[in-house]
């Protein structure tokens, strides 16, 4: 008798940050819908985030586990716990979780001894796996989060420098050599190239892309449709091996699966989808800035405002932190919940947000413009307002306004990790405006039957003989080469 050939058995490695996590638990998902063995490498808070799902997974007979690796926050002289990004509450601690995640080398490499995968799937986060997979004599893929398109413009403004040849922070700039043209001004840069210092950060990502430059390829949470030149750009130009294999947000069927997805939510879903159930098609704008963004309590009571003086229904998510926690609640106007009883929801904490995006009475998303919430927006056919924040959130919102003219600017224009308590970003008339300019104006169905296009394509990429699909089917047929 021939013996049966072991599944592929891969290790999927992602950062400490819900914008990574999520997508790279998806991915794994998506794998091992595929036939595939996934194994997830977790620390025990992230663990529990997706414990449930991948249980379930498990009874539909799919092959996707949890490896788990205790997170060394004593060791970098972090409190007890604090084993998510989400959890940093100043710049002081960045260093300290980078430090930490170098010591997750050793735990990693002792369960790879153990479990001998065929392949590991590591976060750009963890430039030293490259080494680690080749000492194990396996494959590392990259994964950074974002698609082909921001890696391009990254690697354009990195290796040509375009911000040096301006005189002022807020003079223009274009991003040579693209397919596209992007333009920019240093304001929206992040710090550490503003400043021209060489920081803790410069030196990180430059041992990231050495690493990535060395590793088996990139896998990317993206679809050929939506980026077709930069798919190319990055492959040509830039010169890395990569594979398109998203949304992978897809590999979430029902709706046990999107409202249990990253996060215990922080209201019933039914109660949210009774109330969106109650409204017209296309009539709420959700409002949510991902799980890192923070604002200073003067932009908090701008938003607010905002959107009262917009006459707009919407669903607004607001991070819980600790100066939200007053029972006064200074970032609202007096009564203003009251006031817009039945025309608004404010969710103080984590929501359901696929679920939202994909009901059809919202018609509007207004976001920090992350990678995964823009890919949410795109496959719920959801136009956009862009508000950038930092990472590589200013260039993912030229592609949504500029190129794929699927959403409107809100008009932020600095790069800003931590804000000042007391500065305005964004002034309230200037959301008000956008509101009006997305969701009722005379080319806003133009630019909403555009998204919903991209939706469609979205949709159909994943499906067998779609592009993601091959994409993906190409990619496991080649570790199935190299592996006999």
């Amino acid at each position: 008798m021939v013996s049966k050939p072991h599944k592929l058995h891969i290790y999927f490695f992602p950062m400490i940050a819900s914008g990574h996590l999520i997508p790279m638990v998806d991915m794994a998902r998506l794998f091992a819908q595929r036939g595939v063995k996934a194994t997830i490498i977790l620390t025990p808070f992230n663990a529990a985030l997706f414990s449930k799902t991948i249980e379930r997974d498990r009874e539909l007979g799919l092959e996707t586990s949890i490896r788990l690796i205790n997170f060394p926050f004593a060791e970098v002289g972090m409190p007890e716990g604090c084993e998510n990004l989400s959890s940093i509450t100043s710049p002081e601690m960045f260093p300290k979780i980078f430090k930490a995640t170098e010591l997750l080398q050793q735990p990693l490499e002792k369960l790879l001894e153990e479990d001998r995968p065929d392949c590991l799937v590591a976060d750009m986060y963890f430039p030293w796996a490259t080494e680690v997979a080749s000492k194990h004599g396996i494959p590392r893929l990259a994964f950074h989060g974002t698609g082909a398109y921001a890696l391009c413009v990254h690697h354009v403004i990195s290796q040509q420098e375009p911000y040096k040849n301006v005189e002022s922070d807020s003079e223009v700039f274009t991003v040579p050599d693209l397919p596209d043209t992007i333009t920019m001004t240093k304001r929206q840069l992040p710090d550490h190239i503003r400043d021209g210092t060489k920081n803790h950060m410069e030196k990180f990502i430059e041992k990231v892309t050495e690493a990535e430059m060395k590793s088996y390829g990139v896998l990317v949470n993206s679809f050929h449709e939506l980026e077709p030149a930069y798919s190319e750009y990055y492959k040509e130009v830039v010169g890395r091996r990569t594979w398109h294999i998203g949304p992978v947000s897809l590999s979430n069927r029902d709706n046990e699966d999107k409202a249990r997805r990253g996060n215990k939510t922080s209201i019933d879903e039914h109660e949210c989808l009774s109330w969106l159930a109650s409204k017209k098609p296309n009539s709420v704008l959700y409002v949510c800035f991902g799980s890192l963004s923070s604002f200073s309590t003067a932009q908090l009571l701008e938003i607010a405002m905002g959107l009262e003086a917009s006459g707009q229904q919407f669903i607004w998510v607001v991070r819980k932190d600790k100066s939200k926690e007053k029972e006064n609640e200074e970032w609202l106007p007096e009564a203003f919940e009251q006031r817009l009883e039945g025309r608004g929801i404010i969710i103080r904490g984590w929501a359901p947000q696929v679920l939202i995006l994909d009901h059809e009475s919202v018609g509007g998303f207004m976001t920090h413009c992350g990678w995964n919430s823009i890919l949410e927006g795109v496959t719920a056919g959801v136009p956009m307002i862009t508000w950038p924040h930092f990472a590589e959130q200013f260039y993912n919102e030229k592609l949504v306004t500029n190129i794929l003219r699927v959403g409107v600017g809100v008009g932020a224009q600095e790069w800003c990790r931590w804000p000042d308590d007391c500065k305005i970003y964004v002034k309230k008339e200037d959301i008000e405006k956008a509101v009006a300019q997305l969701m009722d104006s005379e080319e806003a169905e133009e630019t909403r039957s555009r998204a919903k296009a991209l939706g469609a394509m979205a949709k159909k990429a994943v499906e067998k003989g779609g592009s993601s699909y091959s994409d993906l089917s190409a990619f496991l047929e080649e570790l199935e080469l190299n592996r006999n």
